[in-house]
């Protein structure tokens, strides 16, 4: 799966949220706190951790590539 940002970098909770991983806000809270998230293959339980073009989301066993505006 893939999703697309248009500005430099999205909050980590607001991925989760644009891939449709969770459901709300909350959740995304919820989930990162709980080390269940992983960014690059690494546990990340910063909600307002920056996510870049190029980054690789894992969550309940789906992966989310993050492609920038010009990729």
């Amino acid at each position: 799966m893939e999703i697309r940002i248009r500005d430099e970098f999205i909050k980590l909770g607001q991925a989760l949220k644009l891939a449709d991983l969770v459901s709300d806000g909350v959740e995304a809270k919820y989930v990162i706190n709980d080390g269940l998230v992983k960014v690059n293959g690494e546990v990340d339980t910063r909600r307002g951790r920056k996510v870049y073009g190029g980054d690789v989301i894992s969550y309940n066993g789906q992966d989310v590539k993050v492609l920038s505006g010009n990729e």
